[in-house]
């Protein structure tokens, strides 16, 4: 059994957890939540802070219970937004963490605890969770699709998972589903610009905008004021509820994600996709449509052995994704 560590590193907060691992899976046994600091220097110093606190309150419960010590920290994972360099171990400037430039993340932990530590981003981090905790437990080639604020995916092909040359592999939200759509990634049409909670939130004010010249008076948008407050989230409450409008977008949205998997199932050829977030709550809206298209587009040779299923570690999987990071760097370390 492995003690574990894992750090989440998000523009809004960060997250530190202690995680067991066991043959069954992990179990998370402790867990500190907290606003990002201002700096890098200050966020680096609360998390080690967070880190050691939780240890030393594990600590003292094996005390308590009788027991000489607890068991050890064998590693530390660290799950970030790209840019970043896994392999040195550094951040490289994430949009949402402003001056986070060059950040040697893994030295930082790995000297003050004396422990291996490993750095992925924070979709490579879900599908290694979901691989090895999850859904993909057993397989070889699995996908993961983000599907929430953006649309990114992590690779595991061969039983190993693929970063690429410079960690840039998998940024599939960039692939450009149509010529013309919402901006997604900086692009019109992208993977990310249909399939994401941004971009379901602009596909519907720019519906409700024609319903509205028509003189119609979508659920989710009865007054043009209240565009602003139009969200993902609101348009599949919507939907749910059966407004025509709300359904209809979250059809066209089920199409191009049905485009976006035909396409990765064509290429890479995986066992299972698992899809996070919106797909997870939204699954009834959007299977019909998805399906379709995933029929008429998809190599049936491919498709026939490819299942697509929610995210199994739920709501979690931002938790665990970090302690994976732990654990598979301390795998590659054993495996020399």
């Amino acid at each position: 059994m492995s003690l574990l560590a894992g750090i989440d590193i998000g523009g809004t907060k960060c997250a530190v957890s202690l995680g067991k691992e066991g043959m069954g899976g992990i179990d998370i046994i402790a867990k500190q939540r907290f606003a990002t600091p201002p700096s890098p220097e200050l966020a680096l110093a609360r998390i080690e802070e967070a880190l050691r606190q939780l240890l030393g309150e594990l600590a003292g419960t094996y005390e308590e219970e009788g027991h000489k010590s607890g068991p050890a920290l064998a590693g530390i994972g660290i799950s970030c937004g790209g840019p970043l360099d896994s392999r040195r171990g550094i951040i490289l400037s994430p949009p949402n963490l402003p001056g986070w430039d060059g950040i040697e993340v893994v030295d930082y932990f790995s000297r003050r605890f004396q422990v291996p530590a490993g750095l992925q981003n924070d979709a490579n981090a879900c599908a290694v969770a979901e691989w090895k905790w999850g859904a993909g437990r057993g397989l070889e080639n699995v996908i993961f699709l983000t599907f929430g604020t953006g649309m990114g995916s992590g690779l595991v092909l061969n039983g190993r998972l693929y970063s690429g040359t410079n960690d840039m592999a998998g940024e599939v939200g960039h692939m450009r589903i149509e010529d013309e759509g919402p901006v997604g990634y900086g692009k019109a049409g992208s993977f990310e610009g249909f399939c994401s909670g941004g971009g379901i939130a602009r596909l519907a004010r720019a519906k409700a905008i024609e319903a509205h010249a028509r003189g119609e008076r979508p659920a989710y948008c009865p007054q043009a004021s209240d565009l602003a407050g139009v969200t993902a989230e609101r348009v599949g409450l919507s939907a749910r509820q059966g407004d025509p409008l709300a359904v209809e977008v979250f059809r066209l949205v089920g199409s191009k994600l049905g485009k976006g998997l035909s396409l990765l199932i064509d290429v890479l050829n995986p066992q299972l996709i698992v899809i996070g977030s919106i797909y997870a709550r939204q699954q009834a809206l959007l299977d019909e449509t998805l399906f379709e298209v995933l029929k008429a587009e998809t190599l049936p040779y491919s498709l026939n052995v490819c299942r697509i299923v929610p995210a199994a570690l739920g709501e979690q999987i931002g938790d665990y994704a970090s302690l994976s990071v732990a654990a598979y760097q301390l795998e590659q370390l054993r495996e020399g």
